[in-house]
């Protein structure tokens, strides 16, 4: 590839491309004496100011080396007329140009001069038409008036000849005008697709009496309706693409003569214009041309499938019988709006969505910006989609035409705004693009090409200019990747979205909410105070603010899902009260209606428990942990432990550091309630790190116990640390906390109070009263700092298992303990201890302590025969004093029949025996221990299986009470709303089922601790 030469060099000025020599020569040849006479190439400039004008019109063009053959081709084209076919115009001084009508009039008419040229740029099929025909460019000049030729579609069939050829020419001059109009920036892409919608109607109902007309005489004109389908009907057609219709006769008698019309009206536009398809109609190309109303009515009854009702969404009369297309429209419309409670209704779309792309050819999936990945299909799936499901209740989504539905169901809360104009803009870029390939050479084409030149012309004529570093095409690649990323990924959010199946679900009249329908609906669902819960869903719907309008897409869905819990009024009410808190956050309502099943797993808990819900209530951002599956899982423990202490670190404040490491705390547990009461909700359960839709929580209850005991560890070492910042008198003082019961078992509840040991060793040199007393200091610093009044749920510190109880001083230092536990320990305190773990502080000082106690809690001896003996009195004791008055021992979770404590007491009586001998028993976990015990040989398996089976349920069941009430309890109901919600959070289906399971594993887990406890 050459340098311009000085001959051409400037030509390059203009757009021309002389690069290499024959290029240039040719230009300057066109433009020179002989050609156009508009370039002196002595001087190396244009003729005059017309010359200069229209060079720089041309420089203008997306192709002007295109554009300049073109215009003189239509220069030629007109001294062939002017001269006759024999006449030659080779020797005219000037060139060709000399006295040219058509150029003459460019210099005239600026208006007409941008029109032509812009045509002539970017059309080599409308320029081919224009040399063709040489008198036909003046229906492009400026009106008298100074405005451009009306470009609305209509056609002027007036003139002699044949009708199919008047059609023809006028077809083709309405699409000039048009697609002058559009390149010259005269009206918008919806503006344009509607112009060529108007002129299909007008080319369908031209060829239509052009059909009837030729009728044989004597035949009566058919009622016969021509309806518009896909972009025609949804007014949104392209330059070149089939026309898809639907023929519709009124009567039985009208069949003979309609598909006549109908077959001949297909002729003639295929003449004229483009090709029509009928394909739409029902049962496709295999069924008749045209059906009848009642035809069409029996089969859309009977055998429509999913995507014909989605056909249906633009259906529109174009031409014929008018008011018979609206009727047949009218008829079929109430079957299109009950296509989406289909049980299969969501799911056929998309999967006709993905059948598009798979029958793409591989190597043009991302060249295609209509079917492939990104594309306009993409956008127009979504839309429709959504269109089918919402359109039920919202009938200002029935529009046809995806632009005004988008805006509808932006307008309707439907869509986000910035997901609804993001859509927008790739929607009118990816037609756009259309728009210019098909224009180019007016044919039906959807793919970017990959030819340089191609891309280039391309480039230019949607506007792209080169910038410093990047070049035409390079920008237009940019914007082109950056829309259909965000097409792909909108497509996916939309199309895909959780809520839509469960909109689908609801009935049509459970979708409108006005007030006596919501009432009755409400008394259907089981609501006890439907009145009441009308009141707050007028409340949350009440008005036209957008907040209202995505309440009433939600709230059909979600009272559903309240309707399933045993108390429906009380979700709905948890509802209210979130809403009320987060209505105004712009993030609410959107993370609801957009991010997967957020909505119903809100719903989900906030009729199930009320525990989640009051700590939803004192923090609704939290809700955003709903959306992640991956914040529905516990936080390691050593993330826990840096989060808290961080979050303690960075206030000076020892109250307002404490009040942050509860604020996590809460949190936290908000977090595994959540998991909890979602692990048995089906689809809606949290997913596992490996996808599987199963999370640790009520169903493996060990976990939640471990989770919640990490929770309180993590909340203990940074109260601690916040607790010595504020006593620092003996920074070298070394403190531990030594947990013990459930949470040292790691089987704490969501209400559990951390039962600890205070353990110091004083400095070297300090004095033990001097350490006792600032250790003394810590510790209570630490209780009143957890204990402060506040909204996050308390955290009772209880030290009450010490030595000598509350009698004895709060903490002791190791020689102390060593000394209390090898002089006075009884053999409750070494049961006791069995549960002992170091939770936090120094670390050596904990271990040291475990390892002090181990002679204490695991005898190398075992136990004597007085104190087996001791622990079954003790055993009985607590069964007949702490067991409640009024409770049922067989329902009791903790001191009942086969419960907690009979395990456990068992469990612990095992290891007392035998874990001086066995070091597999030493561990301070329930379960863990059984186990061991089992596999030793030191019970019995089926007593080990049913002790494990009634310790698990019965920790399963007060964990779920504990859900369901929001306080403490220990009690399990035989009937009533709250055995009810126990039984739902647990997965079972029926009450009085759960309830007669519950019964049979705690009296074989009875059985079997008996069998430990009396061996």
């Amino acid at each position: 590839m050459g340098r311009p030469t000085s001959a051409t060099g400037r030509l390059a000025r203009y757009g021309f491309d002389v690069a290499d020599s024959d290029g240039g020569s040719r230009a300057a040849d066109l433009l020179g004496p002989t050609g156009l006479d508009l370039w002196r190439p002595q001087t190396q400039e244009p003729t005059g100011e017309p010359a200069q004008e229209l060079l720089t019109a041309l420089s203008r063009a997306a192709d002007p080396d295109l554009a300049l053959r073109q215009l003189h081709r239509l220069v030629e084209a007109e001294r062939r007329v002017q001269t006759g076919p024999n006449g030659s115009a080779a020797g005219a001084p000037g060139g060709i140009g000399a006295g040219s009508t058509v150029l003459a009039a460019l210099h005239d008419d600026p208006g007409l001069r941008r029109r032509v040229i812009a045509v002539l740029g970017a059309s080599s099929a409308l320029g081919d038409h224009l040399v063709a025909n040489p008198d036909q460019w003046t229906v492009l000049r400026t009106e008298p008036d100074g405005l451009a030729p009306t470009a609305d579609g209509r056609l002027d069939v007036t003139g002699d000849g044949k009708p199919v050829a008047v059609l023809r020419r006028a077809y083709r001059l309405a699409l000039l005008r048009i697609a002058a109009t559009d390149l010259t920036g005269g009206r918008g892409l919806e503006q344009t697709m509607a112009a060529l919608s108007a002129l299909a109607d007008a080319t369908l109902s031209a060829a239509y009496r052009i059909a009837v007309d030729e009728l044989p005489e004597g035949t009566a004109e058919p009622r016969l309706a021509v309806v518009a389908m896909g972009k025609c009907g949804g007014g949104e057609l392209n330059y070149v693409s089939d026309v898809d219709v639907i023929f519709v006769a009124a009567e039985d008698e009208d069949l003979a003569a309609a598909t006549t019309v109908a077959t001949r009206l297909i002729h003639i536009c295929g003449l004229v214009a483009w090709p029509v398809d009928a394909a739409l109609r029902p049962e496709g190309n295999r069924g008749p041309l045209v059906r009848t109303l009642a035809s069409h009515l029996a089969y859309y009854r009977r055998w429509a499938r999913t995507w014909e009702f989605q056909a249906l969404l633009k259906a529109r009369p174009a031409a014929g019988d008018l008011a018979l297309g609206q009727e047949w429209i009218d008829m079929l419309a109430p079957l299109v709006w009950q296509a989406a409670e289909r049980p299969e209704a969501v799911e056929d779309v998309r999967a006709m969505r993905r059948k598009i792309i798979d029958h793409i050819p591989p190597k043009e999936q991302e060249r295609e910006i209509k079917r492939g990945p990104g594309g306009l299909r993409d956008i127009e799936f979504a839309v429709q989609l959504l269109q089918l499901v919402h359109g039920r209740g919202d009938e200002s989504l029935r529009a046809p035409g995806t632009i005004p539905a988008l805006r509808a169901l932006v307008t309707g809360g439907y869509v986000g705004r910035a997901d609804g104009e993001a859509l927008l803009r790739g929607y009118r870029f990816l037609r756009g693009v259309e728009h210019r390939l098909q224009l180019q050479g007016l044919r039906r084409t959807h793919t970017v090409p990959t030819d340089p030149g191609a891309l280039r012309w391309l480039a230019a004529a949607l506007g792209y200019t080169a910038s410093p570093g990047r070049s035409a095409v390079e920008a237009f690649r940019a914007e082109w990747v950056t829309h259909a990323t965000e097409v792909r990924r909108l497509h996916a959010k939309l199309l895909y979205r959780p809520l839509l199946e469960s909109v689908a679900r609801v009935p049509a009249d459970g979708l409108r909410l006005t007030p006596q329908a919501a009432r009755n609906r409400l008394e259907i669902l089981g609501f006890a105070d439907p009145a009441g819960a009308l009141r707050h869903l007028q409340a949350l719907t009440g008005g036209v603010s957008r907040t209202a309008a995505i309440q009433r897409t939600l709230l059909p869905v979600l009272l559903s899902e309240f309707a399933d819990a045993p108390e429906p009024d009380r979700g709905l009410l948890n509802y209210r009260q979130v809403s009320d808190s987060l209505g105004s956050s712009p993030w609410y309502l959107r993370l609801l209606r957009d991010s997967g099943p957020v909505a119903r797993r809100l719903a989900r808990v906030l009729s199930s428990s009320r525990y989640a819900a009051d700590l939803l209530a004192r923090e609704p951002e939290a809700l955003r942990l709903l959306a992640e599956e991956t914040e529905l899982r516990p936080r390691p423990r050593a993330v826990l432990f840096d989060g808290f202490a961080a979050a303690a670190d960075r206030h000076t404040d020892p109250v307002e550091a404490t009040r942050a490491v509860r604020a996590l705390r809460r949190r936290e547990l908000l977090r595994l309630a959540c998991a909890d009461v979602l692990s048995r909700a089906g689809s809606l359960a949290p997913t596992r790190g490996d996808g599987e839709r199963a999370t640790p929580g009520l169903t493996d209850i060990t976990a939640v116990g471990t989770a919640l005991s990490d929770v309180t560890d993590a909340t203990l070492a940074a109260a601690l640390r916040t607790a010595r910042a504020a006593q620092p008198s003996m920074p070298d003082l070394k403190f531990a906390v030594i947990g013990m019961g459930r949470l040292g078992g790691y089987e704490s509840n969501y209400l559990s109070d951390a039962d600890v040991l205070f353990v110091y060793e004083p400095p070297e040199g300090v004095s033990e009263s001097a350490a006792s007393a600032a250790a003394q200091a810590i510790a209570e610093e630490l209780r009143r700092l957890l204990g402060m009044p506040a909204p996050d749920p308390p955290l009772g510190v209880d030290a009450d298992l010490r030595p000598e109880g509350r009698q004895g001083p709060l903490v002791r230092s190791l020689a102390a303990y060593q000394q209390y536990y090898a002089r006075w320990s009884r053999v409750w305190e070494a049961q006791a201890l069995l549960r002992a773990r170091c939770v936090c502080g120094d670390a050596d000082l904990g271990t040291r302590f475990e390892q002090m106690v181990d002679p204490v809690r695991y005898p190398a001896d075992g136990l004597t025969r007085e104190q087996i003996i001791e622990i079954r009195r003790i055993k009985a004791r607590v069964e007949t004093e702490r067991l409640p008055r009024g409770a049922d021992p067989a329902t009791h979770t903790k001191l009942g029949r086969g419960g907690l404590a009979d395990v456990e007491w068992a469990v612990q009586l095992l290891q007392l025996r035998h874990a001086g001998a066995y070091p597999a028993l030493r561990g301070t976990r329930t379960l863990d221990a059984l186990t061991a015990a089992r596999d030793l040989g030191l019970i019995d398996p089926a007593d080990a299986e049913a002790m494990a089976a009634g310790w698990t349920l019965a920790a399963q069941v007060r964990n779920a009470l504990m859900l369901v009430r929001g306080r403490a309890g220990d009690q399990l109901p035989r009937h009533g709303v709250e055995l009810a919600g126990v039984v739902r959070l647990l997965g079972a289906d029926d009450p009085g089922e759960f309830l007669d399971e519950y019964l049979r594993t705690g009296r074989r887990s009875r059985t079997a601790a008996e069998h430990v406890l009396e061996s």
